[in-house]
């Protein structure tokens, strides 16, 4: 069983003049366990919407979507997976500027807690090891260089040991040696961590990392 299925998605938004614009026209995917995909597309493609919907954070005007056993067809399910199954990486970051990088990387354990077990402490010390980060953990994110705050980035969407990992243009904000620095992370992290990675790029070099290409245009998924 696929880890994700998509079937006939389709996602429309209304324009200023109330027109409909349609973004997503029947997309197909399937997804297995622990696979790296990369998904190219022109800006206003629909690559976001796509990820959104991946993402849980919004739902699709037409189509299923599953998650192993689980068909994610309204508000109470996408709380469900979003929360426990799915990380994501942002091109901005959105670190909190008044936690330190250890705490900032802790905060998604506290959607259900009032502090972080030390399990979880001890897993956020293993992620920035191997993100090479462990030597800034007590720092802020105003001191961290871009790269340094995709790595923080990048640990906390992992610290609830998602089944699957989003990365919306996580390379677009760095020159050319971090961006490729941060997409051989992502191999790593896919390698050693068997996390299954969907990463939304406008680049070739970046998109040639991941194990499978897929581009959209003309609101199709080839």
């Amino acid at each position: 069983m696929a880890l994700i299925e998509l079937q006939g998605i389709e996602k429309s938004y209304r324009d200023g003049e109330n027109r409909l614009n349609h973004v997503l026209r029947g997309v197909n995917l399937e997804l297995e366990d622990g696979e790296f995909i990369a998904v190219k597309g022109a800006s206003g493609s629909g690559k976001t919407t796509l990820l959104r919907i991946l993402g849980a954070a919004e739902l699709p005007d037409k189509g299923t979507y599953r998650m192993g056993n689980m068909e994610v067809r309204d508000l109470d399910c996408l709380h469900i997976v979003r929360n426990k199954d799915i990380g994501f990486v942002f091109q901005d970051y959105r670190l909190m500027p008044q936690y330190t990088v250890l705490q900032n990387i802790l905060l998604p354990t506290l959607a259900t807690a009032d502090e972080s077990r030390p399990e979880e402490v001890e897993y956020a010390r293993r992620l920035m090891e191997l993100t090479h980060i462990s030597a800034l953990a007590d720092q802020y994110p105003a001191t961290l260089s871009g790269g340094e705050a995709s790595r923080a980035a990048i640990c906390r969407a992992l610290i609830r040991k998602p089944l699957l990992l989003l990365a919306d243009e996580p390379t677009g904000q760095l020159d050319r040696a971090n961006a490729l620095n941060i997409v051989s992370l992502f191999v790593e992290i896919n390698r050693s961590l068997g996390t299954t990675i969907v990463m939304v790029t406008h680049s070739d070099e970046t998109a040639s990392f991941a194990r499978r290409i897929l581009t959209l245009e003309g609101g199709i998924l080839r």
